[in-house]
């Protein structure tokens, strides 16, 4: 699903992240943790043809993501809330990632249903601005936005920051059932260990721009992981 070749990115003189080659399958949960500065946005942005690599390559199903756009009807992203339109509602907002998407009104509507003990009847219906909304509620539908259409990769930068521990629970539960299907392949980056843990089924750490630990979860990874940053 995702190939990254002498990756580099360099900012007036100092690299900022450094990759030689890193591949993920289609249908991994894919967990990225780092302390700040350890690359993972600018990862993401790379992956997402948001900036341009200084060096290197990523490929998206074969896609050179920053040649062609043909990665895009099947990747979906959530890194911040300036994914979202401020002057939409929610349900505004989700109709129009609906027809960028391919998908009718009655369509999103039932997507979005599912979902209503996540948005914990604070969202829908309440006739509000998505600039309005609290940072936790923006990064609730920013969320659920990236589900619209069935894509075949979805990325969250940081997903439970922001939010209540009863709705962090609801999103791993979100997480891990969308990790059932190996069709989707699904990249997750947190500075929570416990959580990142929780919903991967593996987990590379960065340090410095740099792939310092690639690791398939297991019942000891996240003792693995807090040993390795408590140093």
């Amino acid at each position: 699903m995702i190939e990254i070749n002498s990756l580099r990115k360099t900012y007036n003189g100092v690299t900022v992240l450094n990759i030689n080659h890193l591949e993920i399958k289609q249908g991994e949960s894919f967990g990225l943790v780092g302390n700040n500065g350890a690359g993972k946005t600018t990862l993401f942005s790379l992956l997402l043809d948001l900036i341009e690599p200084s060096n290197g390559s990523v490929k998206l199903k074969g896609v050179q993501v920053n040649i062609s756009e043909d990665w895009k009807p099947f990747t979906a992203a959530f890194l911040d809330e300036t994914f979202l339109i401020g002057y939409l509602t929610a349900e505004e907002y989700f109709y129009f990632i609906g027809e960028l998407r391919g998908q009718n009104k009655a369509t999103v509507d039932a997507l979005v249903s599912r979902y209503s003990d996540f948005f914990n009847d604070e969202i829908l219906g309440k006739k509000k601005y998505l600039r309005d909304l609290s940072k936790g509620n923006q990064k609730k539908v920013g969320i659920i936005a990236t589900l619209i259409g069935n894509p075949e990769l979805i990325i969250l930068d940081e997903p439970f920051a922001n939010l209540d521990p009863t709705t962090q629970f609801r999103l791993k539960k979100i997480i891990r059932e969308l990790a059932d299907d190996k069709n989707v392949t699904i990249l997750v980056s947190s500075h929570d260990l416990a959580h990142t843990t929780e919903v991967s089924d593996r987990i590379v750490a960065m340090h410095k721009g740099e792939v310092v630990k690639d690791i398939y979860t297991s019942a000891e990874t996240l003792k693995e992981l807090e040993e390795f940053f408590a140093v």
